[in-house]
């Protein structure tokens, strides 16, 4: 596995726990507004992170740290996640796990195995845009479909959540969004942030914090956990 970095103190990946974020490279996807293009990219990964140095960290931070945020890129992406979540979890924490919903099989194979405690998906858009908000025209959505609805129904702790970008997303993604996850648990529609580090380089933008409620004005009948994230 490819782990390329960790942040060593976080209070707003992992909600609820006082954690480190650790970032594995590559992902499937070519979102134009996503803020990792050094992860996702190939060829445009930073310095990597030894499996056995994330381990030693851990081991001393036990007792300080509490839990573990794992996201790329996509960590999903990567065949042994598996292994090296069994090894966090050996050591006691917590695992919070981010993804784009697109290999479901080994999504439910690590819930159900017990490997996360936590499980933050994103829904992109409503499912007719998603080839254009993943940058891949003719995307098949239906891996994310069936990830989606696995969450809701097997009783894991899980949020959804969707990085809304003006010039991106409209009220009808929000409306379909909607029609889609209809009695999710919990769902936020986060607040777009130029990272500088962005697949589409520059020209994206964020809405303001009346167009977020607004977009959750429109979720709540369907959706009544919503809630706007980063404003």
């Amino acid at each position: 596995m490819f782990l390329a970095g960790i942040q060593k103190l976080t209070l707003l990946d992992y909600p609820g726990r006082v954690a480190c974020t650790v970032f594995t490279a590559g992902c499937d996807l070519r979102c134009p507004f996503c803020h990792n293009a050094s992860l996702a990219l190939p060829g445009r990964e930073k310095d990597t992170l030894e499996r056995e140095e994330l381990l030693l960290f851990l081991k001393r931070r036990a007792g300080v740290l509490d839990g573990v945020a794992v996201t790329g890129g996509e960590p999903l992406l990567h065949s042994r996640l598996a292994g090296l979540l069994e090894d966090i979890k050996a050591l006691g924490y917590s695992v919070k796990l981010d993804t784009n919903g697109t290999f479901p099989q080994r999504l439910r194979e690590i819930v159900e195995a017990g490997l996360v405690d936590r499980v933050a998906m994103d829904i992109k858009a409503a499912p007719e845009n998603y080839g254009r908000l993943v940058g891949l025209p003719g995307f098949d959505v239906s891996p994310v479909r069936e990830s989606a609805a696995y969450l809701m129904g097997c009783g894991a702790d899980y949020e959804f959540r969707t990085t809304a970008v003006k010039g991106l997303h409209t009220k009808a993604d929000f409306e379909g969004i909607a029609r889609w996850i209809a009695g999710a648990k919990e769902y936020y529609i986060q607040e777009f942030k130029d990272s500088g580090d962005l697949i589409a380089g520059a020209g994206l933008d964020g809405f303001s914090a009346e167009e977020m409620a607004a977009f959750a004005d429109v979720v709540r009948p369907l959706v009544p956990a919503v809630k706007v994230r980063g404003i």
